[in-house]
């Protein structure tokens, strides 16, 4: 199994990368994300650390349950060999209506076939009021002409 395009990155296949990664993640389908990942692929998520693509797709599950009207925005930071440094922004909202924005940065390693083996995440989260939303598209795949995290000053 591959996953074009594969390392070493240019300025312009890192790019690729990581809009193909937004586009899957906004997608919120657990196994099809997972397939992005080699089998045995290593996370580190928050505080939490997940081990293939089971656990991997568990993680996905249990998230988007949780973080209703998920929507993300991930910007390339830098790109060298076979690495990627991503920094994203993500809404959403709880159960009871309250609405979040969260703010991240991952470090990205892939094998040759494209496939990401290992990803280290740091988030926080910080409550906004629903007026203060900026990620309002309709679909899960944000629209080729809404602006990225430089332009909205995130």
């Amino acid at each position: 199994m591959s996953r074009p395009p594969f390392p070493p990155f240019n300025a312009e296949t890192a790019v690729q990368k990581v809009r193909l990664a937004e586009d899957a993640w906004n997608g919120q389908d657990p196994e099809k994300v997972a397939l992005a990942y080699t089998p045995d692929s290593q996370w580190r998520n928050r505080s939490e650390f997940i081990h293939g693509r089971e656990e991997i797709v568990t993680f996905l599950k249990r998230k988007w349950e949780r973080e209703l009207e998920y929507r993300l925005i991930k910007e390339l930071w830098a790109f060298r060999d076979n690495r990627i440094a991503v920094r994203f922004v993500y809404e959403w909202r709880d159960q009871t209506g309250q609405w979040f924005r969260s703010h991240g940065n991952e470090n990205w390693e892939f094998d040759e076939n494209g496939l990401m083996r290992y990803r280290a995440a740091s988030i926080n989260d910080q409550p906004i009021p629903a007026a203060s939303r900026l990620f309002r598209w309709p679909e899960k795949q944000r629209p080729d002409n809404h602006p990225g995290l430089s332009a909205l000053g995130l």
